[in-house]
């Protein structure tokens, strides 16, 4: 698909603005992302049409060429009702899960082991996180750290936990060992259940559902060549595919009205609207990504 430019991207953004609960300014921002504009990775809010672009994570000095001085925060996630965010950021030797208000305030440290943590994901009912652990596992936690179990005791590499709106699943990515190949697989919050939806023999990653549960949007080298954004139904069937271009795209992140996906390309987000036009939302030279969209829209606040 070609990249909207000109008056057409601006009436595509100027419209997901009105429809988002953003635009206004002490209005709640629409989106999270990670940014290195500053020289670190951080964590910025924005509106659904790229105003009201605002740092959430603390700016200390440091040196950006002593990688032991930079403070990684990185994979912004929601809670449901949207008071807090969960992210992972490296302030020691590896990457620990971390949760903070809205406001970027109130930070608190929730795992804290050699390993790197990152992906968190939050329950829809706000009392447990899921998150990856290298070397490849799941963990599910309570939203204060307590009670880390593995998800899964595959022997297998799996990261990129999602959980379902509706609670039913996480979904996630499984290496096949000895293999570059990466695959969608569902397992309920206990473990039990786990299998694999797709079968494309290629490498996937970063699993997003759609707010009604009913399918995933994901990017993959299903082509062999550039990933690309793509979605499928939660049985692994139904493929559409999103973006077709030189240049990988991914992260894919569905709006609460799942009339929009985000997702981050060339150093910038861009969004896919309801017709499957796709206009650019930042700045390429910020070096933008991860996009997650808030969860409560302004009539469900108010």
């Amino acid at each position: 698909m070609a990249r909207l430019h000109g008056a057409a991207a601006l009436a595509v953004v100027l419209a997901l603005g009105a429809a988002a609960c953003g635009g206004s300014g002490g209005a709640r921002p629409d989106l999270l992302l990670v940014s290195t504009r500053d020289g670190d990775y951080a964590i910025y809010e924005l509106d659904a049409d790229g105003s009201h672009q605002h740092r959430l994570t603390g700016h200390d000095d440091f040196d950006p060429a002593d990688p032991k001085e930079v403070f990684f925060q990185i994979d912004p996630a929601w809670a449901p009702d949207a008071s807090r965010i969960a992210f992972a950021s490296r302030r020691g030797t590896s990457f620990d899960i971390y949760s903070m208000l809205a406001d970027g305030s109130d930070s608190q440290q929730l795992t804290s082991t050699k390993d790197n943590d990152g992906h968190p994901t939050w329950s829809p009912d706000g009392k447990s996180i899921a998150f990856s652990r290298s070397p490849g596992q799941i963990y599910v936690m309570n939203t204060d750290g307590s009670g880390a179990r593995r998800l899964t005791k595959s022997l297998a590499e799996e990261a990129d936990p999602a959980w379902s709106p509706d609670g039913k699943w996480i979904v996630f990515t499984r290496r096949t060992p000895g293999s570059p190949v990466r695959e969608l697989w569902l397992a309920h919050a206990d473990g039990t259940g786990a299998h694999a939806i797709t079968r494309f023999g290629q490498t996937i990653y970063g699993p997003s559902w759609s707010p009604d549960s009913k399918r995933i949007a994901f990017a993959g080298d299903l082509d062999g060549t550039t990933y690309d954004i793509y979605s499928v139904d939660v049985q692994g069937k139904s493929r559409k595919r999103y973006t077709q271009s030189h240049s990988d795209a991914f992260e894919p992140a569905w709006s609460p009205d799942g009339q929009t996906i985000a997702f981050s390309r060339d150093g910038a987000i861009e969004l896919i609207a309801a017709d499957g036009s796709i206009s650019t939302l930042t700045d390429p030279e910020d070096n933008d990504s991860s996009p997650a969209w808030n969860p409560v829209t302004e009539e469900e606040g108010s």
